[in-house]
């Protein structure tokens, strides 16, 4: 919450609009290590990645231990969920094969799921998805899968089906294999981490900043700090960003599924290449 803080502090509501600390990047950048192991530094966004790791295994622990013949509400949850990914998303997009990438997408699933949530669970506000390097790291291994499968499966042949797409006239075969080429090995895991990057970004920016508006314009009215018509604008801002917070749950949950999704679909182009 330091970054809040921080834009308390610098809040000043006779001079500006919305609360908002000098460099927008303190909603983001938690360098200072809040514990070492082993001289290993580990800051808040390092301690929220294995948080959200851990979340994520016992999420799938404690809904998969005791397969009841007649299941609890929890593990009901669970287990329609996996089927979901299984037959879905792996089945439904790569096909029979998609049963050996289902154990992946699921945990990628699970994973950017409950990093997403971080961003409306008290006390921590922050989506570990919001910094570059959690999506792009993702979208390599993404990529490293599909490419190696791509090349395991088809050989070469996938690599000149790229360059030399099949189907197109001769004359565009160079341009359009140079794009599909550049595409694939490059643009894809790009803006595979850009999509979930960007979305986790503004909403975590437009939460944080209009909730700490609406706190300092709430309490400026009632310590008379400024005028009654801005502190009953903090109301408004606390009716929109209860919007924006409902709102951001159906993104959470939807930008998880869209990157799991895009990740089975750039496997499937890889090994099914007659598609």
């Amino acid at each position: 919450m330091d970054e809040l803080i921080l834009a308390l502090e610098e809040c000043d509501l006779s001079e500006q609009a919305v609360c908002a600390p000098s460099d927008v990047t303190v909603l983001f950048e938690f360098r200072e290590p809040i514990i070492e192991i082993f001289g290993f530094p580990i800051t808040r966004t390092v301690f929220l990645i294995f948080l959200a790791a851990l979340v994520a295994i016992l999420i799938l622990f404690f809904g998969l231990r005791k397969r009841a013949t007649h299941p609890g509400k929890y593990q009901l949850s669970v287990e329609s969920l996996m089927t979901y990914v299984r037959d879905e998303i792996a089945i439904g997009i790569i096909g029979p094969l998609g049963v050996k990438y289902y154990p992946y997408l699921m945990a990628l699933f699970i994973f950017i799921l409950v990093g997403n949530a971080f961003e409306i669970t008290p006390l921590i506000n922050f989506p570990i998805t919001s910094r570059m390097a959690i999506p792009l790291f993702l979208a390599l291994v993404t990529w490293v899968i599909f490419v190696f499968a791509g090349f395991k499966r088809n050989g070469i042949s996938y690599l000149t089906g790229i360059v030399w797409p099949p189907g197109v006239p001769v004359a565009l075969k160079p341009l359009v294999g140079l794009i599909e080429f550049v595409s694939v090995f490059f643009v894809r895991p790009f803006s595979l981490a850009v999509r979930l990057f960007a979305n986790l970004v503004a909403g975590h920016v437009m939460l944080s900043l209009m909730l700490v508006t609406a706190f300092v314009s709430v309490v400026g009215l009632f310590t008379g700090d400024i005028s009654v018509v801005k502190g009953l604008f903090g109301f408004a801002w606390w009716a929109l960003a209860l919007a924006i917070f409902m709102f951001e749950m159906i993104v959470i949950v939807l930008q998880a599924y869209i990157f799991t999704l895009l990740s089975a679909v750039y496997i499937d182009t890889s090994i099914n290449v007659e598609h």
